[in-house]
């Protein structure tokens, strides 16, 4: 049984997350915040606000409103949006500085730093395109990464938040370390996305939840389907969600439009995943890395689906091969369209790996309520 997350001793502190857009924090750590005013902490969420300040807010976090391009890499952006944000860190009084994703690490890591904050929390939600590149440069990137990481911007009191153990060793961290805490993504609430009959078969219907970028794989899952497709198999292919214009890894429109036809649809953005999920068998994301832990793949699995992914770091994290899903090689569409034919020729398959995948969130660590809880023993320790 889930426990509640520690309460300090001590006289209420001050903790201040540091995150690039109010969007991902509100669609992904407003439990956290929630959890963390339970155990007594006075809490402020630092971002660029656009449209979700007041369901932050609703949390019982206040809202600091920075404007940072979270896609820009330019040196001298990064240090003056470092120095407001030290300026706010001290106004705030901030006792620990939780930052989340990689930009708002550096960024929120030297600006603790400048304003003599030594408690920090450095979430790595993944390494996106310094994960997922094996080239040279791909390599140098992650070492001098490594070198920021745990030199200038750690201290004796950092601890790091990894949603995988192979982001830990690319920092060069042992994910068995004390100041390492790997943790389920974000968590999910399997209440929320509870499982619902499987659909009719054939056809057996595939549905890819994400932002519509080429690191996703979303041009892979399209080329599977017709190959699968040509070979007389009977299978369909949603995708739902929509291009990120800040990102320059963003799938045109116009591509997603010309791919929708013979089995495959494109339908926008979703506010409904746990009904998308629900019309379809498998949930399908072929990766190309990066990731930290997709929280597509937790919300399907919490739905009772199959899970058909690749073996990158996150995804194989969650899914292992043959029992909550099926695990193929990253830019393949023939390994993926194999899967697919294998997934369609065996309902019962589909139902069981689908059942395990549900297991495997509430036993394994990957609820909401695990994740807080874990990150709350954090604070409690830095504040002690």
């Amino acid at each position: 049984m889930d426990t509640p997350p520690p309460r300090p001793a001590a006289s209420p502190k001050t903790l201040v997350f540091v995150v690039t857009e109010d969007w991902f924090f509100a669609s992904h750590f407003l439990p956290l915040a929630q959890a963390a005013v339970a155990m007594g902490l006075t809490v402020a969420v630092v971002t660029r606000v656009r449209d979700h300040r007041a369901l932050i807010e609703a949390t019982g976090a206040r809202v600091v409103h920075l404007e940072a391009e979270r896609s820009s890499l330019n040196p001298m952006a990064a240090g003056y949006a470092a120095g407001q944000l030290a300026g706010i860190l001290k106004a705030l009084k901030a006792d620990i500085v939780h930052c989340i994703a990689l930009r708002a690490i550096l960024v929120g890591g030297t600006a603790a730093a400048m304003a003599g904050i030594p408690a920090r929390v450095y979430a790595l939600t993944g390494l996106g395109l310094l994960g997922a590149r094996a080239d040279a440069t791909g390599r140098l990137s992650r070492l001098a990464l490594r070198g920021l990481i745990r030199g200038p911007l750690a201290s004796k009191k950092t601890r790091f938040l990894f949603e995988n153990p192979d982001d830990a060793r690319a920092l060069g961290l042992d994910p068995a370390d004390a100041t390492v805490t790997l943790v389920g993504g974000a968590g999910v609430d399997p209440d929320a996305f509870a499982p619902r009959p499987l659909p009719p078969a054939p056809p057996l219907r595939v549905a890819l939840v994400a932002r519509m970028l080429w690191s996703k794989g979303v041009d892979t899952a399209v080329a599977a389907v017709r190959l699968a497709r040509a070979d007389g198999v009977a299978v369909e292919l949603s995708l739902y969600g929509a291009p990120d214009p800040s990102n320059r890894r963003a799938i045109p429109e116009a591509t997603l439009r010309e791919w929708s036809g013979d089995g495959i649809t494109w339908h926008g953005a979703t506010a409904d995943v746990a009904g998308a999920y629900a019309a379809h068998h498998v949930a399908c994301l072929p990766s190309r890395g990066g990731e930290g832990l997709p929280r597509t793949l937790l919300e399907a699995a919490a739905c009772g689906r199959a899970l058909l992914t690749t073996d990158v770091p996150g995804c194989r994290t969650l899914v292992r091969d043959g029992i909550e899903g099926l695990v193929v090689p990253p830019d393949d569409p023939a390994a993926l369209a194999a899967a697919l034919t294998r997934l369609a020729a065996d309902p019962r398959l589909v139902a069981r790996l689908g059942d395990a995948a549900r297991r495997r969130i509430r036993e394994g660590g990957f609820t909401e309520t695990a994740v807080s809880r874990a990150v709350c023993a954090i604070y409690a320790e830095l504040i002690a």
